[in-house]
């Protein structure tokens, strides 16, 4: 291993120049250094950039840390322990690849951080294959109208044949992102964890769909555990890959307000979906809103504001269209009852309300929306009953 680990810390010829610095990863060596790099810590991609654009190379970088020059004594000693013949085993086991600086897969609106990310561990398609990106995030502990919305959004942005970005999160970007699959379309998930990581542990079957159509994505390699301060810095990423960033739902606090924010930095057109004012959960869309973002009911306004749909076939509010993003309506076969029932309803209600709102009797009132349950035009949350979306998948 101290031989391995001499040859990769061989300094390289200087290179100037702005971002990475060019061919800053050229030889195997270079990648070795990379993957023990990038398993550090203590070492951010700022400093990183910083170092390699005054010394040029991984290894030159590398034997700056283990010198003592840079990082922490962890870092050091994670850099002495590091085989990085058993990180490259690993990504071969994961069917993983590194994608580098300059390479084609590294896509341009990384360059465009200030901290972009030395590699991606990347499993699946290209991401050069997915030219048209759009991220989608939310809350954690969503709605259930949240999660219809995003997978309305996901699927609607799959059938116009853009990738939906997301970050695997349980919640919104979850319904994103099956929403982008049952839409027969690509998605790409970026971790905050090694590339071959499942976190949460109950998305690992979603990670391998994701996998198998579109891709899944990390600074960190493969064996790099999930914690707090790593999914911040993933929401970098996820903004950066994408020309648009939509906030589907977030209380305060929330990691979306944060990939909105980077998507504002980057320059990156922002979308918020509108809630109840009195809902915690939108607080995020609706100060974004009020700050300049665009607001959207769905897929259909989405597309036509960022001109990938005419916007005289957009659908109205109540209206069924290609992208589907409206409210569920009355349709055919329904009885009087039922559509009185189903008009008043414009957020969640009690049944009791429901029943004063029409001027019927509760005990008539409740087989009315027992029947509109079944039907899939409403549901009922805690012991109120709401609208769903007509065209949300099922």
């Amino acid at each position: 291993m101290r031989s391995d680990l001499d040859a990769i810390t061989a300094s390289a010829p200087r290179s100037p120049g702005g971002g990475w610095p060019a061919g800053f990863v050229r030889t195997r060596e270079d990648r070795r250094a990379l993957l023990v790099l990038s398993a550090l810590e203590g070492l951010r991609p700022r400093r990183l950039l910083e170092l390699a654009r005054e010394l040029g190379s991984p290894g030159a970088c590398l034997a700056a840390v283990v010198g003592g020059r840079e990082g922490s004594d962890a870092d050091r000693e994670w850099a002495r322990k590091i085989d990085p013949r058993g990180l490259e085993a690993a990504l071969r086991s994961a069917q993983a690849r590194m994608v580098v600086p300059e390479s084609a897969e590294y896509l341009a609106g990384l360059e465009d951080l200030a901290d972009p990310p030395a590699v991606l561990f990347v499993r699946g398609a290209s991401l050069a294959s997915m030219p048209s990106r759009v991220a989608v995030v939310g809350a954690r502990r969503c709605s259930p109208l949240g999660r219809e919305i995003a997978t309305e959004i996901g699927a609607g942005l799959a059938r116009a044949g853009i990738c939906v970005v997301s970050g695997a999160a349980i919640g919104i970007d979850t319904a994103a992102q099956e929403g982008a699959l049952r839409g027969g379309g690509l998605t790409i998930a970026v971790l905050g964890c090694g590339v071959d990581q499942a976190y949460p542990p109950r998305n690992r079957p979603l990670l391998e769909r994701v996998a198998r159509s579109g891709c899944v994505a990390s600074e960190y390699p493969p064996g790099v555990p999930a914690l707090p301060f790593r999914f911040p810095a993933r929401n970098r990423i996820i903004a950066a890959l994408a020309e648009a960033v939509v906030v589907v739902e977030g209380a305060r606090g929330s990691g979306s307000l944060i990939t909105a924010d980077h998507a504002l930095d980057l320059g990156r057109a922002v979308y918020a979906v509108p809630g109840a004012v009195t809902s915690p959960l939108s607080e995020v869309p609706l100060a974004l809103i009020r700050d300049g973002a665009g607001m959207i009911r769905g897929a259909a306004d989405l597309l036509a504001d960022i001109g990938r749909l005419d916007p005289s076939a957009a659908p109205s509010p109540m209206g069924a269209g290609p992208a589907g993003s409206p409210a569920a309506g009355p349709g055919p076969g329904m009885s009087e009852a039922e559509r009185e029932v189903l008009s008043v309803l414009s957020g969640p209600t009690l049944p009791e309300h429901v029943a004063r709102s029409v001027g019927r009797p509760l005990a008539e009132v409740v087989p009315v929306l027992v029947t509109l349950e079944l039907r899939g035009l409403i549901r009922n949350v805690g012991g109120r009953v709401e609208r769903r979306l007509a065209s949300a998948p099922g």
